[in-house]
């Protein structure tokens, strides 16, 4: 919807204009419909809008109550905030506005900090009470939209991204090294509130933060783990298939086009199909990345599986000449490295459908919620163990290899049943091309192994990847839709799915050696056949080993590793890290991935830390 930004003083200056419109320009993607700015002595708030429901100027921002005592800047939307409106009507509240944004404002008034509670959405918004000098700040149950911040001892300064914060700062920023060792080792980020700056912090999803005569507080508004536990599990295919097209439904609501995400997955496919079966949107706009026939990552034979019901088809096909000329856009894109390339086919399809809609749906968030990766086996084998149901076990590891010919399920499972200082270990010799002082320093500081790979059971499991992984999924997302001024909405991250889907017994997760039993149970005679029985699972997946054999990457990647910069940060062994490249480049082994971070990492130190 938008990018918000602000300043809080502690030294009782007046905030001045020109931060403000730094990061409101630096951020100007993010929202190229209209802007605004505010400010009150101390408070400074800043907004750009995307404009999504009612069109009209009056939704313009930062918004004021009707009595100027309350001042919102607000990035999100709130589905049911027609619903809402129709609640504080009848409580005596009056409206000048279609907005969602007005309907935010005015339950904050009614409601205070419970409203949070009420609302069906996305968000990241503050809220300055002028009254009583008190800024008020929340974030959504599941870190859809994003909130960083900077605190020092003469300010508070917060964004809806990183690179206009640090713009603000009278110093270079600084590098969390822990942060870039978990991505390293672990191939994860954003699973704490540290991000890769050191300066810059998150507020963390479901957290809300006060600021009151400069003492500021945080505080966890949303527990999904209490949730889950007073929640009734979903009783029949159906119930699921009816609360999921409920979802899609609110997430309909707007008043600029709608375009869906298509990979051809179970996830996007099922989006696509309700739309068509419950909506009759006939004349819905889909958008995809291919690649040539055989590649890794191409599921052309599945999304055709639509053209017969869709005329408005959009297809892009990212490649390595196409990564390396959008490399320098991207890491500016992003912010902070990223330990893969799917999310460059996630911008590459953001690019793609700009020129056709503003808003886009998704299957982000159904893979955490209904196990849907190869490794969510190895918890499923874990929970039996843990249960003594031995003979169940059998049968389900028996089920498994027959189908998938994969070892994926049990090696996981064995991971899983080590030590947290073991599976540190195997993670660290995985990763040899690493210096061992960097090692030594960092890998007892790591939350990463206790949080994800400890689960007892499945549903633990789940709930731990909501917790501490989901999150950077979703910050990709936001980057990619934004950097093209588009909002993307996530139709299984709906909280009532979340919750009831999380409530429910593992088997109608996992079962006979398929993931997302529920999913396809209530998606029968409503999605393609050969869609709703795929065992494979890829995603936003690319060709990348390909990529990086060709002669434009091999000059890329030896050129970094080669530089002084790469060898001085002392965090890669250069020298291993190309013996291991060239192995690469024979065909010896696979390391796409490593490869990747390494350019990632080193061209994000160059363009935002040096």
């Amino acid at each position: 919807m938008c990018g918000i930004c602000g300043i809080i003083r502690f030294d009782h200056q007046t905030v001045s204009q020109a931060p403000l419109k730094s990061m409101m320009q630096i951020m100007k993607h993010r929202g190229p419909d209209d802007e605004g700015m505010f400010i009150d002595e101390n408070v400074g708030l800043g907004f750009v809008r995307l404009s999504i429901i009612d069109l009209s100027p009056a939704g313009h921002q930062p918004m004021l109550s009707d009595d100027k005592r309350y001042i919102m800047v607000f990035n999100g939307e709130i589905y049911n905030y027609i619903e809402l409106r129709e609640e504080l009507i009848k409580k005596g509240h009056h409206f000048n506005t279609q907005t969602d944004s007005e309907v935010l404002l005015k339950s904050y008034i009614e409601w205070g900090e419970s409203c949070l509670n009420r609302f069906n959405g996305m968000w990241a918004f503050m809220i300055f009470d002028r009254q009583l000098n008190k800024c008020f700040v929340a974030r959504d149950r599941f870190g859809i939209k994003p909130f960083y911040y900077i605190l020092n001892e003469n300010f508070f300064a917060f964004c809806s991204e990183i690179p206009p914060l640090i713009s603000i700062l009278d110093h270079k920023p600084k590098p969390d090294y822990q942060s870039i060792f978990d991505f390293l080792v672990f191939n994860r980020t954003d699973q704490t509130e540290s991000t890769f700056f050191f300066e810059v912090k998150k507020l963390q999803h479901a957290q809300q933060l006060s600021i009151t005569n400069s003492i500021l507080s945080t505080k966890k508004w949303y527990n999904l783990r209490e949730r889950v536990l007073s929640t009734d599990a979903f009783k029949t295919p159906l119930e699921f298939k009816e609360l999921l097209s409920s979802s899609i439904g609110l997430r309909m609501r707007s008043d600029v086009p709608v375009g869906v995400c298509l990979s051809g997955g179970l996830d996007s496919s099922s989006i696509v199909s309700v739309l068509l079966m419950d909506y009759y949107i006939k004349d819905l706009k889909t958008f995809s990345a291919i690649y040539q026939k055989g590649q890794f990552g191409d599921e052309t034979e599945f999304i055709q599986e639509y053209e017969p019901f869709l005329q408005n088809m959009f297809y892009t096909t990212p490649d390595a000449s196409s990564l390396k000329n959008d490399l320098h856009e991207f890491i500016i894109a992003h912010g902070e490295p990223i330990p893969a390339t799917g999310p460059y086919a996630q911008y590459k399809v953001m690019k793609l459908a700009k020129n056709n809609v503003v808003v886009t749906l998704d299957g982000q968030g159904a893979d955490e919620m209904l196990a849907g990766y190869p490794y969510f086996f190895g918890y499923y084998f874990k929970e039996l163990i843990k249960k003594g149901h031995l003979g169940r076990l059998c049968k389900q590891i028996f089920k498994y290899i027959t189908l998938h010919r994969s070892l994926i399920g049990i090696q996981s499972l064995i991971y899983f049943l080590l030590s947290a200082k073991i599976r540190i270990k195997l993670s660290i010799i995985n990763k040899g091309y690493l210096n061992k002082e960097f090692i030594n320093k960092y890998k007892g500081r790591t939350a990463i192994s206790s949080h994800l790979h400890e689960s007892e059971s499945l549903n633990d499991a789940l709930i731990d990847h909501f917790e501490y992984k989901l999150e950077h999924l979703l910050k990709w997302e936001d980057r990619n839709s934004m950097w093209f001024s588009i909002e993307a909405r996530v139709p299984y991250i709906d909280y009532r799915l979340v919750e009831k889907i999380l409530a429910s017994p593992s088997e109608l997760k996992i079962k006979n050696g398929m993931t997302k039993t529920l999913l396809r149970e209530s998606m029968k005679g409503i999605l393609p056949e050969k869609i709703r029985i795929r065992i494979d699972k890829i995603g936003f997946g690319t060709p990348q080993a390909e990529w990086f054999r060709t002669e434009q990457w091999q000059k890329i990647v030896i050129d970094i590793l080669k530089s002084e910069s790469f060898k001085n940060r002392n965090l890669i062994d250069a020298n291993k890290a190309i013996e291991q490249y060239n192995k690469h480049l024979n065909g010896k082994i696979d390391i796409a991935q490593e490869i990747w971070k390494w350019v990632h990492l080193e061209l994000w130190f160059r363009q935002f830390i040096d």
